[in-house]
């Protein structure tokens, strides 16, 4: 999803995938960054393996737990399922394995959609299920700090923050953290409360660039992107994307398109 990280991030890295597919008595094949190599990972003989690092003497937090702790969740939420973990300290990194269940493919290689997918009607059926089925869960976790949004959404939108009614989201919806044509949400590091409307905004917003699927986003997620009570979440979504542009090519190639979506924001 991410481009490789510097040389010696990477070497690190592949090293310490390799021990994750010793540790877990497994082959595997690196394929997919994160976010400045802080994650790699691929498929490892008919399962999925994903290794997560964080500096020694750093405390990981809720990223780290996020995927352990989404265990817990209802089976209603459609998600690979975590078969086992395994941890380790080395180079001065503290590393995680997760191996899951192989979940098919992403629907696309990056957050952001660039072309139309083929994507079954029962698919939103799907999606629908699992983010309302989300929505129910009460949790302790954050996935959106109240002190960002007051802060953030004035600063990258213009726009102000009144009431925020909260909900349990999964905090990163978008297209290469959904699997077709059988739906499989992605990457449970961040879930937690959210003000209503976030994760249904992040996935129009990622969808922008294929009209024709924005428009059926809208149209699957309506009963929440419609109502007035979704405008905090819709604005913090916004807040994200024009915050990262500067710095990641395509959220800077959609700002445009957000900033259009800002302006429709008013009357809500």
């Amino acid at each position: 999803m991410f481009p490789a990280p510097s040389p010696p991030v990477a070497d690190r890295m592949t090293a310490a995938f390799g021990e994750a597919t010793r540790l877990h008595g497994a082959t595997g094949v690196p394929r997919v960054w994160g976010h400045e190599g802080r994650t790699l990972s691929g498929p490892a003989g008919d399962r999925w393996l994903r290794l997560v690092c964080a500096p020694a003497g750093k405390g990981c937090g809720k990223l780290w737990e996020g995927p352990a702790e989404s265990r817990a969740l209802p089976a209603a939420i459609r998600r690979p399922r975590l078969l086992s973990v395994a941890n380790w300290t080395a180079d001065h990194h503290h590393y995680r394995a997760e191996l899951y269940e192989h979940a098919g493919s992403a629907v696309s290689p990056t957050p952001v959609l660039a072309s139309l997918p083929e994507l079954p009607n029962y698919w939103w059926g799907e999606l629908l299920d699992s983010l309302n089925a989300l929505s129910a869960v009460r949790t302790e976790r954050i996935a959106v700090r109240e002190d960002y949004i007051r802060r953030a959404v004035p600063q990258f939108t213009g726009h102000s923050v009144n009431a925020i009614e909260w909900r349990t989201a999964h905090g990163d919806v978008h297209w290469s953290n959904v699997t077709g044509p059988s739906l499989k949400l992605l990457d449970w590091e961040g879930w937690g409360a959210a003000p209503l409307g976030y994760d249904a905004t992040c996935l129009y917003l990622h969808s922008l660039h294929v009209p024709d699927v924005a428009h059926r986003v809208w149209k699957e997620l309506a009963d929440v992107l419609d109502s007035p009570a979704s405008r905090v979440g819709q604005l913090v979504a916004c807040a994200e994307i024009l915050q990262a542009a500067p710095r990641v090519d395509f959220y800077g190639e959609l700002a445009d398109a957000v900033r259009r979506h800002l302006a429709t924001l008013g009357g809500l």
